[in-house]
């Protein structure tokens, strides 16, 4: 694993390979660094995020308890990209629903000081989560 490699990279099981590639490269602007057609596996990357998509039935599948829609429960995924209009304007031409319209909101990151974010969330075919957001820089909270 060369030094630039994330240390985490997770694998989300999928019921239609084909239509997950769509949403994740056609729509959001993900690439394929290889796959293994015969597995229904492919691992795709976007800047530093990376993931791995897996056709349930076709190779080893980890599963640990049914696999009940919407998959993904209780997680998100957030992906910093440099500007979300790209994205936005992929979906809405596609038609794909948002789950949450984009906006600006400001996270208080320690006693004085806030990171401000411009993000909207969207699910891919699968159910999972995603949040897409782009950074507003940081401000200080402190009174004068």
């Amino acid at each position: 694993m060369s030094a630039d490699s994330p240390s985490l990279v997770p694998e989300l099981l999928v019921a239609d390979i084909s239509r997950s590639l769509t949403f994740w490269c056609e729509l959001c602007g993900f690439a394929v660094d290889y796959a293994r057609e015969d597995e229904g596996f492919a691992y795709l990357s976007r800047g530093g995020a990376h993931v791995m998509l897996e056709q349930q039935g076709i190779g080893r599948d980890w599963i640990t308890a049914p696999l009940d829609r919407p998959l993904g429960r209780g997680v998100n995924f957030q992906i910093t990209v440099p500007d979300l209009g790209p994205i936005l304007s992929s979906l809405r031409e596609a038609g794909h629903p948002l789950f949450m319209d984009p906006e600006m909101k400001w996270y208080r990151i320690g006693d004085n000081e806030e990171a401000g974010v411009e993000q909207f969330l969207v699910t891919d075919p699968d159910g999972y989560l995603v949040r897409f957001q782009a950074s507003l820089g940081r401000r200080s909270t402190e009174r004068y």
